[in-house]
């Protein structure tokens, strides 16, 4: 397995991910419009904005996870059985600590 590949590629969604939560923070300190029919779609929106930015920041949980994992030599190999996780899913979800088999069992 090329777990350098893996690190790059984590490394490269990480850096996607921060400039995305980044740019959501942004958009919830921008003043907002007065009008009221324009503040109930920016709240409607920053509702999704939300929602985005928590599932970006567990996404970035995994990923830090991941990444400990193969500066412990132990990416690769799933957290709770032990045994290796097939390269297809680490290409599907790359921070990923549990094999298929464990995954379905949750």
């Amino acid at each position: 397995m090329d777990v350098a590949r893996y690190e790059h590629i984590l490394q490269a969604r990480k850096a996607e991910l921060e400039n995305r939560l980044s740019r959501i923070e942004q958009d919830f300190t921008t003043p907002r419009n007065p009008d009221d029919d324009d503040r109930a779609v920016e709240r409607n929106n920053d509702e999704v904005l939300e929602e985005l930015g928590e599932v970006g920041e567990k996404e970035l949980v995994a990923i830090d996870a991941a990444l400990a994992r193969i500066d412990a030599g132990t990416f690769g190999t799933c957290a709770k059985c032990g045994q290796p996780i097939a390269e297809r899913r680490l290409d599907a979800v790359p921070h990923t600590p549990l094999c298929q088999v464990c995954a379905g069992e949750d």
